[in-house]
C-alpha cells in the first residue's frame, strides 16, 4: 500500500482538513509540490484564502502565487484525495477538560470520503492514545474499511509557531510516525519532500503524540516556576528581571521569563497529559501545580494593578486602566486562549473601566470572542494604570515619555515582560 510516488506524480492529491494557523502553511508548502486541497468548513475563510489573503493574518499574499492548491469547503471535492493530514484545533473547555469534537469531526469527514489505500495523519495536538483509541474507530466505522489492510494510519505533530519567521515548516525537525513500518516510511518520505531539517521517525503513534505534549509542558512547567518566583521576589521588593539578569550569567542557566501562559499550546496542552494521566489513576500533581501556577498570574496582575488604584486614584469610582496588548503573544493576531483577558475581568468585576488596544488583533474577532471594544491605539487619554501585556514591536519602540503621558503621576505602570525596566523613572513601575 504505497502513495508516496502517486502523490510525486500527481495521480495523487494530498488533502489539509482545517486552515487555521497550523493548517494553512502546511497546505501552501506541500503544494510547491504536490498537488494539494485545502478544506475547511468556514467558508469565509475559504473565501478570503481564494484570493490569497490568509484570515490568520500569519501567510503573506506571495506565498499563495503559483501553488499546486485548491481550496474548498466542498466534501465532494475532498473524495479526491488519497493522503489526508488534520490540522484542527484540539482546547479545552471551561472546566479545562479536553474538547475533542473538533478531531473527531474531522475523522468523520474523512471517514465518508475514505478509500482503500489511502492515508491519514493527524497533528492536532492530542493525549497519548487519542489517534488509535478515539479517531481510527471513527473512521473505520463510517467507511466500513480497517486501518492496516484498507488503510494507513499516521501522527506527526505540528510545530507551527505563529509569528516566528525563523522556525518554519522546512527548518526545524519533523516527528512522524506509522501504523505500521510501510506507512511510517511512505509517510516519512512524503513530509521528507518539505521539511529541509529532515525527519524524526517515532518508535509509534503513541510516542509521538506523547513528545508533542511533553515539547510544551516542559515549558509550562519552567515559565511556572518564573512566575511562583516572581511571586515571592514581589513581596521581597525585588525585581526578577534583575534576579533572572544575575542568575543568566552561569553557563547553565536556562533563560525563561515570567509571564501570562495562553494561546493554543502551553496553555492547553497539559490538560491533555493530565486527563489522560486521571483516566489512567494517576495524579500529575507537578503539572496540574504548574497549571494552576499559570493560569492564576493574570489574576495576581489584576489584584496587584486594583490595590495600586483603589489606593492612589483621586476618585476610584471614576479611574481608568488601558491595557495594552490582547493577543496571547508579540506581533500575532492570535487571540485564541488570551490570559490578559482574566486580568480585564477581574479589574472589572471591582467596577473599574478598562480599555484594550492591540496593533494585531483583529476587533471583529476579540468583540465576537470576548465582548471586549478595541480602543484606538493613538488614544491620548490619560490612566490611573496602564498594563503593558504583550511585548510588540510598535510598544517596544516607545520613548519612556510616550509611556508616562499615559500614566496619571500617581498612576501605575505594570510593565508585565520588563520593557522599560530601568527607563521609566517617573511613575510608580512595577513588573513580573
Amino acid at each position: 500500500m504505497l502513495i508516496y510516488q502517486d502523490l510525486v506524480d500527481k495521480k495523487a492529491r494530498i488533502a489539509i482538513i482545517g486552515l487555521g494557523y497550523v493548517g494553512l502553511p502546511i497546505a501552501l508548502e506541500f503544494a510547491k509540490t504536490f498537488s494539494v486541497i485545502g478544506f475547511d468548513i468556514n467558508e469565509r475563510r475559504i473565501d478570503l484564502m481564494k484570493k490569497g489573503i490568509d484570515p490568520s493574518k500569519e501567510v503573506p499574499e506571495a506565498d499563495f502565487k503559483n501553488k499546486d492548491i485548491e481550496f474548498t469547503s466542498d466534501l465532494g471535492l475532498l473524495r479526491k484525495a488519497r493522503f489526508y493530514i488534520v490540522a484542527v484545533p484540539t482546547p479545552v473547555d471551561k472546566f479545562n477538560v479536553p474538547d475533542l469534537k473538533p478531531v473527531l469531526a474531522a475523522s468523520s469527514t474523512i471517514g465518508g470520503v475514505l478509500k482503500k489505500g489511502d492515508y491519514v495523519v493527524f497533528e492536532s495536538t492530542v493525549y497519548p492514545g487519542c489517534t488509535e483509541e478515539d479517531c481510527l474507530p471513527v473512521m473505520e466505522k463510517l467507511s466500513g474499511l480497517k486501518n492496516v489492510v484498507d488503510f494507513k494510519i499516521g501522527y506527526s505533530p505540528e510545530r507551527i509557531n505563529p509569528g516566528d519567521k525563523k522556525n518554519t515548516l522546512r527548518s526545524v525537525v519533523k516527528i512522524v510516525s506509522g501504523t505500521d513500518k510501510i506507512s511510517l516510511d511512505e509517510i516519512a518520505k512524503v513530509y521528507e519532500t518539505v521539511v529541509d531539517a529532515g525527519v524524526h521517525r517515532a518508535a509509534s503513534i503513541k510516542v509521538a503524540e506523547a513528545a508533542k505534549i511533553v515539547e510544551n509542558t516542559q515549558r509550562d512547567l519552567n515559565i511556572a516556576l518564573m512566575n511562583e518566583l516572581s511571586l515571592i521576589f514581589d513581596r521581597m521588593g525585588i525585581n526578577t528581571y534583575d534576579v533572572l539578569e544575575a542568575a543568566g550569567t552561569k553557563w547553565n542557566f536556562l533563560k525563561f521569563s515570567p509571564g501570562l501562559v495562553g494561546g493554543h499550546c502551553i496553555g492547553v496542552d497539559p490538560y491533555y497529559l493530565t486527563h489522560k494521566a486521571e483516566a489512567l489513576g494517576y495524579e500529575a500533581k507537578l503539572i496540574s501545580a504548574s497549571r494552576f501556577i499559570n493560569d492564576n498570574m493574570a489574576r495576581n496582575v489584576a489584584r496587584k494593578v486594583i490595590q495600586h488604584v483603589l489606593r492612589h486614584a483621586d476618585d476610584p469610582s471614576q479611574a481608568k486602566v488601558l491595557v495594552k496588548g490582547v493577543t496571547f503573544k508579540e506581533d500575532v493576531s492570535d487571540i485564541r486562549n488570551s490570559k490578559i483577558i482574566d486580568t480585564v475581568k477581574e479589574i472589572q468585576a471591582f467596577h473599574i473601566t478598562v480599555k484594550v488596544e492591540d496593533p494585531f488583533a483583529d476587533p471583529l474577532e476579540v468583540h465576537e470572542e470576548y465582548g471586549l471594544q478595541l480602543s484606538p491605539s493613538n488614544d491620548q487619554e490619560i490612566y490611573d494604570a496602564v498594563i503593558f501585556a504583550i511585548p510588540h514591536q510598535p510598544y517596544k519602540t516607545m520613548t519612556p515619555e510616550q509611556v508616562s503621558s499615559l500614566v496619571h503621576p500617581k498612576g501605575l505602570l505594570a510593565d508585565l515582560k520588563g520593557l522599560f525596566k530601568g527607563r521609566v523613572q517617573d511613575r510608580t513601575y512595577w513588573s513580573l
